[in-house]
């Protein structure tokens, strides 16, 4: 079997391990040997311990993921290791380390120092021949400027010719929730080689793991091409929510319900895809990609390009779950002293991931206003941004003046509102968890619910 190492074992690192193991030949025959690696650091040899002991990293809520990697785990060709001595006989690395991108003076600042080292790591380990295929989301014109180069130094230094090592880029479009292993396996890919052969090599790999039967592959026609796709993908989108914000408070002011209406534009093909209110805008994707490419056209290519729509989305998006705090204002009146029960910390249903979730933006504003804040998520215990432990269990609504119903779990989905929320003064939902008959129904309860994006009382 070839040898795959995946370095980083995040979100995506975790789960694209688990899916390269378990792709198999078309005689049911397994193909990889795969080897997860993460840094030597307490967060690291955590997420190391757990695939090693055939657990998943992170609480998931995908039970087929879970089964495929207790599966990897028995077949015993997927283990993690610290040791960077592992990438000497990798054949395939995948790289899915993280990227981030800080603001100075208001500006994005494209911070590849860690990313470089993790590649560094790379060149001075790998042999000829290795594919190394870039799956981390990052700026225009990393691979061409950034990984081609830093391979190159620390391979001349062991006198291997640079241009015997294969560079691809291939984004993954990785959903983490109740189908979080199907978004690897039965997703489309788009992708691209430095090379003709570093191009094959990469697609050769990725027929073995994604479903094309279904899923065909898009190749582009360059790295810049495949890693402009990815960022431009997820400003789209990003810019899809925050074109909503100006209507959800629209629909708020004028006593419609703006969920009516766009599920009467969708019915229509071309806009389909349209946006609906909630909380905001959170993950780890399209809170910081729409800065990518600004800041890559300034730093990498050194023309400085102006973006207005996508530098005005991540505006509206980082100031969106504000419009929540306004709105339960004007339901409450001033929050000195009020006790607000949120529900959801994650920052998308039914994954326990807290980076960037607009209930942190939320919370702190809570906070601000001094409000007594009590926090609970399904899929997390503690929140690491806030240094706050959470409730264990749910609680009844009843000692809290309000409930804020911030990202639509599962758990909550499945709550009768009319029987839950007795005695609380307000339910503000702002993921649209409750259906019109659950909010009449709580309301013939004596239950005051309220909507982010429907006008009051609808």
């Amino acid at each position: 079997m070839q040898k795959i190492c995946i370095q980083g074992l995040g979100f995506v690192g975790s789960a694209m391990a688990t899916a390269v193991a378990i792709a198999e030949d078309n005689r049911g025959k397994l193909i990889y040997d795969v080897v997860g690696v993460d840094l030597p650091n307490e967060t690291g040899k955590k997420r190391v311990d757990a695939i090693n002991n055939g657990e998943f990293p992170f609480t998931i809520s995908d039970d087929r993921l879970l089964l495929a990697l207790t599966k990897a785990h028995k077949n015993g060709n997927l283990r993690a290791s610290t040791d960077q001595n592992e990438y000497i006989q990798a054949d395939i690395i995948v790289v899915d380390v993280h990227l981030d991108i800080p603001y100075l003076d208001d500006e994005p600042q494209l911070l590849f120092t860690e990313f470089i080292e993790a590649i560094q790591a790379i060149g001075k380990k790998i042999s000829s021949e290795t594919l190394i295929i870039i799956e981390t989301t990052v700026p225009p014109g990393t691979c061409e400027k950034i990984v081609i180069p830093t391979l190159r130094i620390e391979l001349e230094k062991r006198h291997i010719n640079p241009d015997s090592v294969h560079v691809a880029h291939s984004y993954e479009r990785v959903m983490p929730g109740e189908k979080y292993l199907e978004s690897i396996i039965d997703y489309w890919r788009v992708f691209a080689g430095y090379t003709k052969k570093a191009g094959d090599l990469c697609e050769e790999f990725l027929k073995n793991v994604v479903n094309i039967d279904k899923f065909p592959l898009t190749r582009l026609s360059s790295t810049i091409a495949s890693e402009t796709a990815k960022v431009m993908e997820n400003t789209y989108r990003a810019t899809n929510i925050a074109f909503i914000d100006e209507w959800t408070k629209y629909a708020e002011t004028v006593g419609i319900d703006m969920f009516e209406v766009i599920d009467a534009i969708k019915v229509r093909p071309t806009h389909s895809n349209i946006m609906f209110p909630g909380l905001g805008v959170g993950g780890y994707c399209l809170t910081k990609d729409p800065t990518f490419t600004p800041a890559a056209s300034k730093q990498l290519f050194k023309k400085a390009l102006d973006f207005p729509f996508s530098k005005m989305a991540v505006k509206i998006n980082h100031e969106m779950p504000l419009h929540t705090i306004k709105r339960l204002i004007s339901f409450l009146g001033p929050l000195k002293g009020m006790r607000i029960l949120v529900c959801g910390i994650s920052y998308r249903e039914d994954v326990g991931d807290s980076r960037f979730s607009p209930s942190e933006t939320l919370v702190r504003e809570l906070i601000k206003n001094k409000a007594n804040v009590f926090c609970h998520d399904p899929y997390l215990t503690y929140w690491d941004e806030l240094d706050l432990a959470l409730l264990k269990e749910l609680p009844k609504p009843a000692n809290y003046n309000a409930v804020i119903m911030a990202v639509a779990h599962k758990q909550y989905r499945e709550l009768i509102l009319s029987n839950w929320a007795l005695g609380t003064e307000l339910v503000l939902d702002a993921s649209s968890i409750f259906n019109k008959e659950q909010r009449n129904l709580a309301r013939e309860q004596g239950i005051r619910v309220e909507s982010i994006g429907r006008g009051e009382g609808l």
